[in-house]
């Protein structure tokens, strides 16, 4: 996934790839509230753009690519050596793992390389010339911010896996840092700069760590959009991430113009993560140029073998990888043709097999998650395959996209397993609060053993049992089981997730059926509602208990043109027998705006 998963390029590449690359160019709308939706992706992965080199830099040649040249672990001057004899030059190394990251412009470098006494594998990391900017990377610009006038609302991923119950327990820790590998982030944005950690954030693009303040900024998106979704601020304004008390550091691995994650770049980013000792890092893009390497290709062998020993070597520093599928509605368990490799050159189509791995979402110990849809679906675009995808989240689709953070203070919907990536990666920083010593093998066990089991659907696709399946792993993950919260008691919590259309002009009602509780229903009964309507001044709310009583809960102003109602009312029922049909009753007074009941709750 080179793309931050959203659209299908490599941004994981989301549809969230769309969001790297795309979304940077539908920003112009009003400050602090874009509305960037990327969108889902057409097919198995639209082929991404090549890169186009500067021809600038001293030192830079035309045909210069990069190599990653495998040895043992430990010393690696014999290997650097035999690459200088070679006609390379050493660029970057990482003697803890055994990788060394050459180039060369000679043709037979690799070949060369391979016959070298001590070198066990030596690959090229891409089909298209390493960029002259490599050699002297300019730094992403710091975009101007725009404050927001926009407050905090319960948004729908967040209910979906309780982070908002979540927050009444805990939200999670300081001492905790979760890496951003992405795009880079956007470290000046009222939502992010209470949490950034800018002396553990860098820049990885072209495989060496640049430390230079601000090269970890965004050269896109994508990355400011994730970091908002695992930790932005809570602080009354803009949005909420899933672990708002945890620390953000970003490693951009995006290389600017292309917005590319070539492995080198991911390399060095685990290491970074490993050494700075993030406790879980989110990485919703898939390595360039390749959606799958294949072992039996020596280049991509290589590619494998220097990415898995990067990670092994962060989780063994303490860090936990959390990565999207991909965007492709791909079974990754049954794989059989690519026809989007290589991204950065011109595609072929290929037949593959299962041997063939997605990186880094596909390698041992990485938690895998598959994006999922307001309820309990599948996101239409996400890949899925049986004891591949570990767990789900929110990852938006439809109507329904994930709303975050972008660069220069402002807000915007995407769509992806790049969003769903990060919800789990909140979730791990809010276990990692809890439990300090956690291990990473810790974390990811509790979060299948917490998750919501969801069930296959009628779709034939999906096999597996509830408690696991190819659609949804072990289910959907749940940020209040993971500050030691509890849900609401069986018989004691009640909802409606049907929508109900509100026409014009019209009445209608939702029904929700309490069974169980025992006398009178409470002094505080909570009602939670969630009604999309544009111009909501057109509403009139109201609960209907079982005896036909009607409770007013809110009659909006006429002028009141905002869209939809999100809140919980308190409603004095005491009077009222629990046990029974109550409704939600919606009227529409006017014409010319319509919505729907989305959702509606009890709690007695």
């Amino acid at each position: 996934m080179t793309t931050p998963r959203i659209s299908q390029h490599r941004l994981r590449r989301s549809l969230l790839s769309v969001a790297a690359v795309g979304a940077a160019l539908a920003l112009a709308t009003p400050a602090g509230a874009a509305d960037v939706d990327t969108g889902l992706p057409p097919g198995p992965a639209a082929a991404p753009r090549a890169a186009t080199p500067v021809q600038s830099a001293a030192g830079w040649a035309a045909g210069t690519r990069s190599y990653l040249v495998i040895t043992a672990p430990g010393d690696t001057s014999a290997a650097r050596n035999a690459v200088t004899a070679n006609g390379g030059s050493v660029f970057a190394h990482y003697d803890a793992i055994g990788v060394v990251v050459a180039h060369s412009s000679s043709a037979g470098f690799a070949t060369a390389m391979r016959s070298v006494a001590g070198v066990q594998k030596v690959g090229a990391t891409r089909t298209s010339d390493v960029p002259a900017d490599a050699y002297s990377p300019t730094l992403p610009s710091a975009p101007a911010q725009s404050p927001t006038t926009l407050t905090e609302t319960a948004r729908w991923d967040m209910t979906r896996i309780n982070a908002d119950k979540a927050w009444a327990v805990s939200t999670g820790s300081p001492s905790v840092t979760v890496g951003v590998l992405d795009t880079g982030v956007d470290d000046r944005h009222q939502d992010i700069a209470p949490n950034f950690d800018a002396a553990d954030s860098a820049s990885c693009a072209y495989g060496k760590a640049d430390t230079r303040a601000g090269a970890w900024r965004d050269v896109a998106t994508h990355g400011t959009h994730v970091a908002g979704t695992i930790a932005a601020a809570k602080n009354g304004k803009g949005v909420v991430g899933v672990a708002p008390g945890v620390k953000i550091a970003s490693v951009r691995i995006a290389e600017p113009n292309t917005s590319m994650f070539f492995a080198e770049n991911t390399i060095c980013g685990f290491m970074w993560a490993g050494d700075h000792g993030f406790d879980v890092t989110n990485n919703s893009y898939y390595t360039d140029p390749w959606m799958f390497n294949c072992p039996d290709d020596p280049d991509q062998a290589a590619i494998i073998e220097g990415v898995r020993r990067a990670q092994e070597y962060a989780e063994g520093k303490g860090s936990l990888q959390v990565a999207a599928a991909g965007n492709s509605n791909y079974d990754l368990a049954n794989k059989r043709s690519d026809s989007s490799s290589p991204n950065d050159s011109t595609p072929v189509n290929r037949t593959i097999t299962t041997a063939c791995v997605d990186i880094p979402t596909e390698l041992p110990g990485v938690v895998t998650v598959a994006a999922m849809g307001n309820g309990n679906i599948k996101a239409s675009y996400s890949n899925f395959g049986r004891d591949v995808i570990d767990v789900g989240a929110p990852g938006g689709d439809g109507a329904y996209g994930v709303h975050s953070t972008l660069p220069g203070g402002k807000y915007g919907n995407m769509n992806g397993t790049s969003m769903a990536s990060p919800h789990v990666a909140g979730v791990a920083a809010l276990l990692k609060s809890a439990d300090p010593a956690a291990t990473p093998a810790d974390l990811r066990a509790r979060l299948g053993s917490q998750a919501t089991d969801i069930a296959c659907p009628s779709d034939s696709r999906c096999t597996g049992t509830t408690a696991k399946n190819a659609f949804f792993g072990e289910g959907q993950v749940d940020a209040l089981e993971a500050v030691g919260g509890t849900g609401p008691q069986p018989g004691r919590y009640f909802e409606n997730t049907t929508d109900v259309a509100v026409a014009d002009n019209a009445t209608v009602e939702s029904p929700i059926s309490v069974t169980g509780v025992p006398g009178n229903a409470p002094a505080s009964l909570k009602v939670g509602v969630d009604v999309k309507h544009t111009y909501r001044g057109d509403l009139v709310l109201s609960l209907v208990a079982p005896d036909g009583s009607v409770y007013p809960l809110e009659d909006f102003a006429d002028g009141d043109s905002a869209d939809d109602v999100v809140k919980t009312y308190t409603v004095d029922a005491s009077s009222e027998t629990a046990s029974g049909t109550w409704k939600l009753r919606v009227r529409d007074i006017a014409t010319q705006d319509t919505g729907r009941i989305d959702t509606w709750n009890l709690t007695f």
